[in-house]
């Protein structure tokens, strides 16, 4: 599984993105199920525009099963919080700490994003080990 962060969200089904085709072409490469969080749809549909063809294709790739959605509950929100706290230097997002949340909680450390920088940082909590993620570009 592959989370997927909002820039390449955004690039995918805005045409006039200047990352556009590296993300098309990334997504027809990836072979496993990919998933996002509900902070990172409401970051996409935000930057698309509500009522934008980008905003409407990622609707149809959503409900046509291209892209599932992780949700959180009362715990995994909590831990989201916990990392916005432990990364407030550099600062995290709930976008980027619901990522990071869901890393940990489906077991897996590929994200597919633009933002490098922030996701080079990051880290994924195994017990007591944390963990690089694997940028997905």
């Amino acid at each position: 599984m592959i989370l997927v962060d909002t820039g390449p969200l955004v690039a995918l089904f805005d045409p006039q993105d200047g990352q556009h085709g590296r993300c098309v072409k990334a997504l027809k490469e990836i072979r496993e199920p990919i998933t996002t969080t509900t902070p990172v749809l409401t970051e996409a549909f935000h930057m698309l525009g509500p009522a934008s063809i980008g905003s409407d294709r990622l609707r149809e790739f959503i409900e046509d099963g291209g892209l599932s959605v992780w949700f959180f509950d009362r715990a995994t929100l909590t831990r989201a919080f916990e990392l916005m706290e432990s990364y407030a230097d550099r600062p995290m997002d709930l976008a980027d700490a619901s990522l990071v949340t869901a890393a940990e909680a489906l077991g897996t450390r590929r994200v597919f994003t633009i933002d490098r920088n922030d996701f080079e940082t990051y880290r994924v909590r195994r017990g007591h080990r944390h963990h690089a993620i694997q940028i997905v570009s």
